[in-house]
């Protein structure tokens, strides 16, 4: 049988047992333990559990866990909600106020746990009601919330980056680094279409109002006293981001030793500020905590397995091999991977699309001379868009589990603009790398 023949035979074996409803970790590590039984030597088969433990005996690993700690523990309080409410009362009096509140709660409150779904539910349990009861359209009000959340995979600290890290042997904090401008970026988009969005609906009903002969909309207003009693719930939440970042940044603490103090951080927070410290509020962190971790990090030791046997099959260099030899270029190349990967994203979560296909992309991608740090942004945006698109799209379902009176329909076609908008900064991204690269190549650490 031949390495292309071997290949595909790989390939849809993987598709079958990930669309039977298998979990992707048990899936994926079925695939390899079964070519490895018809394929390979039967002394591999006695080497499992050595090679699956080799690869997991990293020290950067552990900042996937205690990044999902310190998210859990800023998630599962009433963090999100007072983020939200802190930022209402000042940007209230701004065209669109309340959805401007919404994206930068969802871009700050990321930066803080690194995960969409926790993101979304956090920000949205407050968010949603309160834009829909100010006038908001559904499609608005859900869209944006389900498309900020996506924001937790891109600004640092990132899951997606670390594991991207990992698959590519890049610098975990210069991936943290590249996540930021682009991170910006795509809050600085959905800001604005969220304040132009938000006006034309409000000029709308203001029209329909007096057209119909009806009483004008309530006027909110805060006055300066409220506006500093909450600062002291804001000022927390900026105070451990900018911890984590300079220590990051400033190359004081590597990747793993920031998750720790994030985590930390994290923890001394929910405790002290929202009264989290009795034994039924931690065994809600904790446990879900445990939960996640134990999920994902499953999920990358078979990842690593399924990965050794196609490079021992010989199936990833000779994919990476016909890819190149296609004769494309550069930016012919990263199109057609883009919309791979987009397509991909409609059925498969971001971290089995990163751990499955980026060994098979990577040879490629260095003999096309492409940044890796760049590419790994490029790659995280194009998953975000996967979060926000059916048949799988995650946020999508946290979003109609929030507001379960909003049809899934109109959950979507509010999504659409913002999709629009991830794909606009992917094009800046290509026109100006700079965006993406600038910082890490200032970054001290490692």
């Amino acid at each position: 049988m031949s390495v292309a023949q071997m290949g595909l035979m790989y390939g849809l074996a993987t598709f079958v047992f990930l669309f039977s409803g298998m979990p992707i970790a048990f899936a994926l590590g079925s695939v390899a333990v079964i070519f490895m039984y018809f394929f390979m030597p039967a002394a591999q088969l006695t080497i499992i559990a050595e090679t699956i433990f080799s690869e997991l005996n990293s020290f950067t690993l552990l900042t996937i866990p205690l990044f999902i700690l310190m998210g859990a523990a800023i998630g599962k309080s009433r963090a999100g909600a007072d983020l939200y409410n802190s930022l209402n009362r000042w940007l209230y009096k701004m065209p669109g106020g309340l959805g401007l509140a919404n994206t930068l709660a969802c871009s700050v409150f990321s930066a803080m746990c690194g995960s969409s779904p926790a993101t979304c539910a956090a920000i949205g349990s407050a968010g949603i009601p309160e834009m829909r009861k100010r006038g908001y359209s559904e499609r608005l009000a859900t869209g944006l919330i389900a498309a900020g959340g996506t924001l937790g995979i891109l600004i640092p600290p990132s899951l997606t980056l670390i594991l991207y890290g990992l698959a590519t042997e890049q610098s975990i904090g210069k991936l943290f680094m590249a996540g930021v401008g682009p991170g910006l970026l795509l809050t600085a988009l959905f800001a604005i279409w969220v304040m132009y969005k938000a006006w034309a609906e409000k000029t709308e009903r203001l029209l329909n109002h007096k057209a119909s002969g009806l009483a004008a909309e309530p006027v909110e207003f805060y006055s300066w006293k409220e506006k500093l009693e909450i600062l002291p719930r804001l000022l927390p939440f900026l105070g451990l981001i900018m911890i984590v970042m300079v220590a990051l940044y400033d190359g004081w603490a590597t990747p793993s030793e920031v998750a720790g103090i994030g985590a930390f951080g994290a923890m001394l927070m929910v405790m002290s500020i929202y009264g989290c410290w009795r034994w039924a509020d931690m065994k809600v962190i904790l446990s879900g905590t445990a939960r996640e971790s134990s999920m994902i990090m499953l999920i990358i030791a078979m990842s690593f397995l399924y990965t050794y046997v196609m490079s021992y099959l010989h199936i990833t260099q000779s994919a990476a091999a016909w890819l190149v030899s296609l004769g494309m270029g550069k930016w012919e190349f990263l199109l057609w991977v883009n919309v791979m990967l987009l397509v991909l994203g409609f059925f498969l979560p971001p971290v089995a699309i990163i751990l499955m296909v980026t060994p098979v992309l990577l040879p490629a991608l260095v003999a096309l001379d492409i940044d890796l740090i760049w590419f790994g942004v490029i790659m995280t945006i194009n998953m975000e868009m996967g979060l926000v698109t059916p048949p799988v799209g995650l946020n999508l379902f946290v979003i109609s589990g929030i507001a379960p009176d909003v049809k899934l329909k109109q959950i979507m076609w509010g999504t659409l603009p913002f999709l629009g908008l991830m794909a606009l900064g992917i094009v800046l991204l290509c026109i100006f790398p700079e965006i993406a690269t600038w910082l890490p190549s200032q970054y001290a650490g490692s």
